[in-house]
């Protein structure tokens, strides 16, 4: 049964953080700018599994790459 569960893909996303803006704010932004999110740096982050939130966690830094360390399992 494990063999078979392995291979079924899912969607894991990561919030960041969220911004609210216009239409016209959305279509004038270009290369490099720049979108300021409701998180602070060190806020904890949202996963969430098929849109579903199961976890909490932290953004690291991992070879030049970010990644995410999972800090709290949701288990409601």
């Amino acid at each position: 049964m494990t063999d078979i569960l392995s291979k079924v893909p899912v969607k894991v996303s990561i919030v960041l953080g969220k911004a609210k803006m216009t239409a016209g704010q959305l279509l004038n932004m270009e290369e490099g700018s720049i979108v300021e999110l409701d998180k602070k740096v060190d806020e904890e982050v949202d996963i969430y599994v098929n849109d579903s939130l199961v976890a909490k966690g932290e953004i690291v830094e991992k070879d030049n790459q970010l990644a995410v360390v999972l800090t709290e399992i949701i288990t409601d």
